[in-house]
């Protein structure tokens, strides 16, 4: 029986995408539910799956765009696996051997001209010679030295002009897209500051081990962040507004998007209602979301919505950045490396980790007032992150109640 397989949707309004590659080879065995192939979008991956055991056969070949709905391969649910049998290497016993004079496939040997016509005349092969060898000597070695020499010197001397082409991915070519829109349809600028980080850093060092015993997973920066952003929102709900026509839409909820960087791409995995999650809570989502983004298995749904979005360029070293707002959303912070810097704290010049962050914003729905005001909670909030159990108070006040 023949089963087509066929390109699935990866969403609404989504009419064709690209065959990425191929994870088996034309006329392979596949298992049911098997991961065969790669299907790319402008919005997201999917994995082409085997519906039956049997032998694939390909009709679309990678790096094709294809339509939705249209057949890739086939599978011929007729052939069966076959189970391999060990293989007994044949007795050499009462054979004749070859007069002819044939270079074996897996050999590297060269022959000369003159050397050729000499074996051809005495009926000896490549093995004959090389069996016929008693010893190597100086001259042999010499040999063999002076042709590797002569060899690497070609290949040091030789300037390589060739180039590398592949066509781009839908996924990128989305994304430039939208980027480009966002720097001519916005009023986008960027504010900046800078965090002291040594209470983060402290509080992750003090309480790492017993953080990852009780929960399972390490205490990171993301976390913190996010909940910093998510409580800075609430004080200035612009930032966390978009428009819409001619409306501004205000979210009462704080879905932030977490920039993370995969290989075709950047992609934006959102975590919904932070406002209502843990610092665990957030760590494990964020760790599910980008192995799912990084292995290419990022959903619509995943990327779906989002009211915010925190990009950290300081995993690859980067110390200032101005990050490009993710539409329909009107802000994007902007984390950066973490550096001991020298800084001046009551009068005394200390050093510090300190990490500088951006927040770009669009003009046209978020005043310099907000933009500003946002940023400063962040880093309050980062600076003294027990203010975080507080909606952003200092604790001291709620105890005495002012």
């Amino acid at each position: 029986m023949i089963i087509e397989i066929k390109i699935p949707s990866p969403g609404e309004s989504i009419s064709e995408a690209l065959l990425a590659k191929w994870l088996v080879n034309d006329g392979d065995y596949v298992s049911k539910d098997q991961e065969i192939a790669e299907v790319e979008s402008d919005k997201a991956t999917l994995p082409l799956i085997a519906a039956e055991n049997g032998q694939v056969k390909f009709i679309a070949k990678a790096g094709d765009t294809v339509k939705i709905g249209s057949v890739a391969c086939s599978i011929d649910t007729s052939v069966k696996k076959v189970v391999s049998t060990e293989y007994k290497v044949p007795s050499t016993e009462n054979q004749v051997p070859s007069t002819k004079n044939q270079i074996p496939a897996t050999s590297s040997v060269k022959v000369s001209p003159v050397a050729q016509k000499m074996m051809d005349e005495n009926n000896l092969s490549v093995d004959d010679i090389i069996n016929g060898l008693k010893r190597i000597g100086k001259t042999e070695v010499e040999t063999v030295i002076k042709a590797r020499s002569s060899n690497s010197n070609t290949s040091t001397t030789e300037k390589r002009r060739d180039e590398e082409r592949k066509k781009i991915t839908p996924l990128r070519k989305k994304l430039a897209e939208r980027l480009v829109t966002v720097k001519n349809q916005t009023a986008m600028l960027t504010t900046f500051n800078e965090i002291d980080m040594s209470a983060v850093m402290e509080l992750r060092k003090k309480y790492q081990k017993d953080f990852e015993t009780t929960h399972g997973i390490k205490i990171g920066l993301m976390s913190f962040f996010t909940k910093a952003v998510a409580a800075a929102l609430k004080l200035h709900p612009n930032v966390n507004s978009f428009i819409d026509g001619e409306d501004i839409v205000t979210p009462n909820y704080y879905d932030i998007a977490i920039a993370v960087q995969s290989d075709k791409g950047l992609v934006v995995p959102v975590l919904r209602n932070v406002e209502n999650m843990s610092l665990a809570g957030i760590e494990k989502k964020i760790a599910e979301l980008a192995t799912k983004a990084r292995a290419g298995r990022i959903s619509m749904d995943d990327m779906a919505g989002g009211t915010f979005t925190i990009t950290n360029g300081g995993v690859f070293g980067s110390l200032l950045s101005t990050p490009i707002i993710n539409p329909p959303q009107s802000a994007i912070l902007g984390m950066h490396n973490i550096v001991d810097r020298p800084v001046a704290i009551n009068g005394q010049v200390v050093i510090r980790p300190m990490m500088y962050v951006a927040l770009s914003y669009d003009h046209r729905i978020i005043d310099g007032k907000d933009s500003v005001g946002f940023l400063v909670h962040v880093k309050q909030f980062i600076e003294n992150p027990l203010k975080l159990m507080f909606n952003g108070n200092e604790p001291e006040k709620l105890l005495l109640e002012i």
